[in-house]
């Protein structure tokens, strides 16, 4: 059960972020360095990403609120294979192959939420619980000795932690980072909030180049002038490490009082917490809302990234209602869609000109850096 909103507190390591901002933000060792435009353009570094990234580590898919109660499924194929998650009438959360066992036929169509206590094959009407149980099927006396128990669906190493919903296909992925991670979002009250809307914009952009933007704060107060750039101070920003993961604050108004008084509504107005999950994940946590960002790489030049937004309970009122809906214009359709995932396409286009052979990295930007050593790292 988590904790009221009024009661949540920050976590040791926010508070060292929030300090830090305080403080001017953190010092950054003043030298230069690159990533060479392959590592974009590349199409050999995709399939390789592929098999040894996605194919091996772990993965957020989705926000727990996607699946707010029992004996519900989300069919979910960005990742290069049908998937389903559900969660069963015990509540625990599931990632399946989206394959029923008699004949290979896709469970479940489509990308919205279905409600039930069962699934049903639409070829012949096999069918199974919500924990992936085989629980029934039409003549059963023509599969003479067949047990159901060994025809379940095919289930892949998932773990919800934090208010996210992680899996991994590698059958020996651990989800301790996941756990590590969960505890800051317990410090949001991540897991209680309710999803208001979710759209998956296709990005002509190799996935890496969204990432990035999401790794420094440096184009904030230029490319998103016309936006939300007001909004933050230059080059105050600060960042650590979890394993491969990164945690980030950018100052809005940042003071010594506001860290003192240590409370949420205090540092989330004058706090931007951003965590870059690796390999392609972004949690944004403004003032009184949550982005949720999962990048799903198609190809070298292409990817699919779906936005999800959260907040604190569903609309009761119009007024209510046009205020979240002012909100999800801005960020979804303005900020990101408009502005991020425009320059990663226009950022794409110019890499495959061959006119930059290495993107230049400044002090600012050693956010950048750290994620492709670890893609590197991988590679």
């Amino acid at each position: 059960m988590n904790a009221p909103a009024g009661r949540l507190q920050p976590t040791p390591g926010q508070l060292a972020l929030a300090a830090a901002l305080a403080d001017g933000g953190t010092a950054r060792e003043p030298r230069i360095t690159y990533v060479d435009a392959a590592a974009y353009t590349d199409p050999a570094r995709h399939v390789a990403e592929q098999a040894r990234i996605f194919s091996r580590a772990p993965l957020v898919i989705a926000p727990s609120a996607l699946l707010p109660e029992p004996n519900m499924a989300v069919p979910h194929d960005g990742f290069g294979k049908p998937l389903l998650v559900t969660r069963d009438r015990a509540r625990e959360a599931h990632v399946f192959l989206n394959v029923c066992r008699h004949r290979g036929t896709r469970l479940v169509e489509g990308r919205e939420v279905a409600c039930g206590p069962r699934l049903v094959c639409p070829y012949h009407a096999w069918s199974y619980a919500l924990d992936g149980k085989l629980v029934g099927l039409p003549r059963g006396e023509t599969f003479p000795g067949l047990d159901k128990a060994d025809y379940g669906l095919k289930r892949l190493p998932t773990r919800e932690a934090g208010g996210l919903i992680w899996f991994s296909f590698d059958e020996q992925a651990g989800f301790a980072e996941a756990d590590a991670l969960g505890h800051d979002f317990d410090a949001f009250g991540l897991a209680g909030l309710h999803l208001f809307r979710r759209r998956t914009h296709d990005v002509p952009a190799n996935w890496k180049l969204i990432m990035d933007a999401f790794l420094e704060s440096y184009h904030v107060l230029r490319l998103h002038a016309s936006t939300i750039g007001s909004f933050f101070k230059d080059g105050v920003s600060t960042a650590d490490t979890i394993g491969p993961h990164q945690r980030s604050a950018v100052g809005r108004d940042v003071d010594e009082a506001a860290v003192r008084a240590g409370d949420w509504p205090t540092l989330r107005s004058a706090i931007t917490y951003t965590y870059q999950m690796f390999p392609g994940t972004v949690l944004i946590v403004s003032p009184d809302y949550v982005n949720l960002m999962v990048m799903m790489p198609q190809a070298h030049d292409r990817v699919l990234v779906e936005d999800f937004m959260l907040i604190p309970e569903a609309p009761a009122t119009g007024k209510a209602l046009r205020h979240w809906e002012k909100s999800w214009a801005l960020l979804d359709g303005g900020v990101f869609g408009s502005e991020d995932f425009r320059a990663a396409a226009l950022g794409q286009e110019g890499l495959e000109s061959g006119a930059v052979e290495r993107i230049t990295l400044g002090a600012l930007e050693v956010g950048i850096r750290h994620f492709h050593d670890q893609v590197e790292a991988r590679l």
